[in-house]
């Protein structure tokens, strides 16, 4: 009878255990430095990244990554040895555990990165935010974004102005056009009149 400790030896499995234990070891430590930078920025330290601080946040992602891969592809090799070689419920169960210390690194890296990102966010928004203001402050007026608002405030204004003299014109349009056709018709009867009656004529000098 095959011994399957022998079988996993003889497949690599020890070798692969100790790689997966180092990996796990290297991701535990990044993972720290990188939660580090995180509870930086939850602190208040939100100012504007540096060139240099920028690089190293991006480099630190890039090895967390490759870590996380790495890991992953050693858990298949171990996964792989194990299903060649009869697994016991020892090696079943330790799997299983190499298994779960992937999953909460890589739940763990997902969320330090997410807080990471919206803390640069607000950061990278508050930074312009005081560029505006000391930009306002240093040319004693309003920024280009805040004339651009006035003037376009200034034009619906002038619109809405022009809109009332119209309106007024045609009032008085419509009130010197209902006059005239009262005068028009006033001056008809006094020529009838006169035509009628010469006296009346005489007097109004037609």
């Amino acid at each position: 009878m095959t011994d399957p400790n022998l079988d996993l030896q003889e497949s690599g499995w020890e070798e692969l255990r100790k790689e997966a234990r180092k990996i796990e070891g290297d991701l535990d430590v990044k993972l720290s430095s990188y939660a580090k930078l995180g509870a930086r920025f939850t602190q208040g330290d939100t100012g504007s990244p540096t060139l240099g601080s920028s690089r190293s946040w991006k480099s630190m992602v890039i090895e967390i990554q490759s870590l996380l891969e790495k890991l992953l592809d050693i858990n298949d090799a171990m996964s792989r040895c194990a299903a060649s070689a009869a697994p016991t419920t020892s090696v079943t169960q330790k799997l299983a555990r190499h298994r779960d210390i992937l999953h909460e690194f890589t739940q763990e890296f997902r969320r330090i990165k997410g807080n990471i990102s919206s803390m640069r966010e607000q950061a990278e928004l508050l930074s312009s935010v005081r560029d505006d203001i000391s930009e306002f402050k240093a040319s004693g007026g309003m920024s280009p974004r805040m004339q651009l608002l006035r003037e376009r405030a200034a034009i619906h204004g002038n619109i809405a102005h022009i809109d009332e003299v119209i309106n007024q014109a045609q009032t008085t349009r419509a009130v010197l056009g209902s006059q005239s056709a009262l005068f028009g018709d006033v001056q008809g009867k006094v020529k009838v009149l006169s035509d009628k009656f010469p006296v009346i004529r005489g007097l109004l000098g037609i």
